[in-house]
């Protein structure tokens, strides 16, 4: 007697539905918030660096 091969194939889907798209949900407000905080603090600071070298050139 002789076993039988396995299959390599995935069987077909028992649902034909489209798929739907999957978007990533947006920013909390207080995620946004701390981005916009962040972006406020490192433009400040880059200010800051400028100022500094100028003044002490």
């Amino acid at each position: 007697m002789s076993t039988p091969e396995p299959t390599t194939h995935d069987p077909e889907p028992t649902t034909h539905l489209p798929e739907q798209p999957r978007y990533e949900p947006p920013p909390s407000v207080g995620k946004l918030a701390l981005w916009i905080l962040l972006f406020v603090v490192a433009a400040v600071a880059a200010v800051v660096v400028v100022l500094g070298g100028l003044y002490l050139t």
